[in-house]
């Protein structure tokens, strides 16, 4: 019952101000049991993510103190790893989303750092999370931080650390880290008022928006012309960076959701701003339909992912993130001098679809698989670079794409982060090509499908909350290593928690509670519960001839897998 003391403590203690109090009597030790103790029997996990979590009081939320103690953790870890002077001089960029309370965090992040002799260089206004990403690198900073929960529901906020490189910093200096975080016991300790002489605030959407557009692969502003567009930001921050950026690439038919275009970080017209989802673009399908649009793009509210649905013969039809990650390799591809790069590379994560590595490999191309989060495509870009100035041969790659099944791409390295901004202008780009030829994207992926066979992705997210859903997703874990595989014909079984060896040079990836599935006909299944939301994830990659013939394979392994983990009747 030590959440018991944990909350008395909170909801007495001076250390925490009115508002905390308030909301925190308001609960009853009987009747809010469980509330009670989900607010306070762990801290919230900094983990390899950062901080991610339902806003409120209690050790287990966001809130002004554990934003506080995560930012006084890492003001200390910067201090003694990069010293005073670069602390003071080249600084932390500090970006937010639109998200209730995201600016209120990242000013209290400011605060804390500049009470410390910190610089902290703070965006002006609501901004991209791969904008952070280039400011960090363009500005010379020692770190970047940036306040967003991504596509979560409007209940949830985060915290992001990026390095000096603008890639979120991966398990081994997370870990670091997390220890000089965990040093910080005492909220007392902390300075909440910030000196001002070490807090600046600027604004770089114009450097990023010109470093975006030197991705554009096609001039034709013809063909840019005739494609009609309808986006919604979802409520986001890519209203000014995508809309300018499709502006000066030359496309003029670009018809905004204006419901959803009002920055609000409650999400008034969806359940949740999650591009992936095809309840979220329903509006700017609605539009679409009315104006006979030929697509409907949608970035999520730190406008690092994107959604988009395709005008078919039947309707608009959403495309997934695997389809629309082999639709770009070979567009990229396809308009790239290759010649230019004597070793050019694409990257994917290991629970993407293989579709986009088969179209890289007939380009010539090496092609690098990273455990899942893009931080760790952002930490083989910097790994290129570096090879490339100390000489190394061996590791020396030039990095063309990178792109992830959640609905994640980037092309150039100018972010180490997923970018739907520069997406946005290559999706459309593409479109605008194939309306030229007489075809959609969709049309495009089926002849993909014929030229590589054809694959069908699916994803099962299971959310188990609370202490015992935590403690169920592990007992999965356990009986899927203890076990038999689930179903037949495995070729082999890949268990990240163990070192795997990577591309040669490379040595192994970093572990990872990853389970991975190969099948004799080259199909996989992969599970890993979610590094920062109470979910347990299951992967599906089915090759098959047609899709009739995939679609029940992948009704097949679905109920193997769910049957041999109990999650038969489970609300995803």
């Amino acid at each position: 019952m030590g959440y018991i003391k944990e909350y008395i403590f909170w909801k007495i203690n001076t250390v925490f101000d009115e508002s905390t109090h308030n909301e925190l009597s308001a609960l009853d030790i009987v009747r809010d049991a469980a509330e009670i103790e989900d607010r306070f029997y762990r801290d919230l996990e900094f983990g390899t993510g950062g901080l991610r979590g339902i806003m409120g009081a209690g050790t287990n939320r966001m809130n002004k103190y554990t934003v506080g103690k995560a930012t006084a953790g890492l003001g200390k870890y910067l201090l003694d790893n990069f010293g005073e002077r670069n602390c003071q001089t080249r600084g932390v960029v500090i970006g937010y989303d639109t998200r209730v309370n995201s600016r209120e965090f990242a000013k209290i992040a400011a605060d804390v750092l500049s009470g410390m002799g910190i610089r902290a260089i703070l965006h002006s206004d609501a901004r991209p999370t791969p904008q952070l990403s280039f400011s960090v690198k363009y500005l010379n900073a020692i770190a970047g931080i940036v306040i967003t929960a991504s596509h979560n529901p409007k209940e949830y906020n985060g915290y992001k650390v990026y390095d000096e490189y603008g890639c979120q910093l991966t398990p081994d200096a997370t870990t670091q880290v997390i220890e000089y975080v965990n040093g910080m016991m005492d909220y007392a300790q902390i300075r909440f008022t910030g000196d001002p002489k070490y807090i600046d605030t600027g604004d770089v959407t114009e450097i990023f928006v010109s470093a975006v557009l030197k991705q554009s692969r096609i001039a034709d502003d013809s063909a840019k012309g005739t494609l009609k567009i309808v986006y919604t930001p979802l409520h986001g921050t890519g209203l000014v960076p995508v809309t300018t950026v499709l502006a000066k690439d030359g496309f003029s038919n670009v018809a905004l959701v204006e419901e959803q275009a009002v920055q609000d970080g409650s999400f008034p017209t969806v359940r949740s701003p999650n591009p992936e989802d095809r309840k979220a673009l329903e509006l700017g399908i609605n539009k679409a339909k009315a104006s006979d649009a030929d697509i409907v793009i949608g970035t999520d509210p730190d406008c690092d992912r994107i959604g988009i649905a395709v005008r078919t013969g039947t309707g608009y039809e959403l495309l997934t993130g695997n389809q629309v990650g082999a639709l770009l390799t070979d567009f990229i591809l396809s308009h790239t001098n290759l010649s230019e790069f004597s070793h050019p590379a694409v990257i994917k994560t290991v629970v993407t679809s293989e579709l986009g590595a088969e179209i890289a490999k007939k380009h010539g191309m090496t092609v690098f698989s990273t455990l899942t989060g893009f931080k760790f495509i952002g930490e083989k870009i910097t790994q290129f670079e570096q090879a490339k100035l100390a000489g190394e041969i061996e590791r020396d790659y030039d990095f063309l794409f990178g792109y992830e099944e959640s609905y994640g791409y980037l092309a150039g390295t100018h972010a180490r982060d997923k970018d739907a901004v520069v997406s946005s202008m290559l999706i459309c780009e593409m479109a605008a090509e194939l309306k030229k030829q007489g075809k959609t994207l969709h049309d495009k992926i089926d002849e993909l499908y014929c030229e590589y066979g054809y694959y069908l992705d699916a994803l099962d997210s299971f959310t188990l909350k609370g202490k015992d859903g935590l403690e169920k997703i592990s007992s999965m874990m356990e009986t899927l290593r203890d076990g038999n595989a689930p179903f037949a014909e495995v070729r082999a079984v890949i268990d990240y928690s163990v070192p795997v060896e990577a591309e040669p040079g490379f040595g192994t990836l970093p572990t990872s509670n990853v389970l991975k599935y190969i099948l004799d006909d080259g199909s996989w299944i992969a599970i890993r519960p979610s590094g920062t939301e109470p979910k347990i994830k299951i992967y599906y990659s089915v090759r098959d001839t047609d899709h009739a013939s995939a679609e029940q394979k992948l009704t097949d392994i679905r109920n193997a897998i769910k049957t041999k983990l109990g999650l038969r009747g489970t609300s995803k």
